[in-house]
């Protein structure tokens, strides 16, 4: 597995990753625009990549501006490989040497996803109005939970 910063060229493959997931699914497919992702890698963040074979398999978005998780997918097909948690750490990595501001995220409740997020060291803060688990993650908490 090669781990990369995700490039605008990579637009296609994060979108065909993102739709290929069985949980956290986006329906409305109009809700996340091209032009979304551009502003999340160019302008907001940064992101990274996974990838076999030339083959986009897996990726991970943070907002800097806004201190949260953008986007963390892994295509069904490498489940169980460790992807998710390395582009986890490479996000992380970089976005805690960048700031010390908390980051959070959200994502459904009773998910996988859920369960990657407390097995991580992230701590559940509540829902949002619309029923998902808010969580945060203090650099401290990810400098004694990654060995830093």
């Amino acid at each position: 597995m090669h781990y990369r910063l995700a490039l605008p060229a990579d637009i296609p493959a994060l979108a065909e990753v993102r739709f290929a997931v069985r949980e956290n699914v986006l329906r409305n497919r109009a809700l996340v625009t091209e032009a979304d992702y551009q502003e999340y890698l160019t302008q907001r963040g940064r992101g990274w990549v996974a990838e076999t074979a030339g083959r986009v398999v897996g990726f991970a978005i943070v907002d800097a501006q806004q201190y949260s998780i953008w986007a963390l997918f892994v295509h069904p097909d490498f489940d169980g490989q460790g992807i998710g948690k390395t582009l986890h750490r490479l996000m992380l990595n970089w976005y805690f040497a960048q700031t010390g501001h908390t980051i959070w995220l959200t994502t459904s409740p009773g998910t996988r996803a859920e369960e990657f997020y407390h097995r991580q060291g992230w701590q559940a803060t509540g829902r949002t109005s619309s029923g998902e688990v808010r969580f945060e993650l203090t650099k401290e908490r990810w400098n004694e939970k990654s060995g830093h």
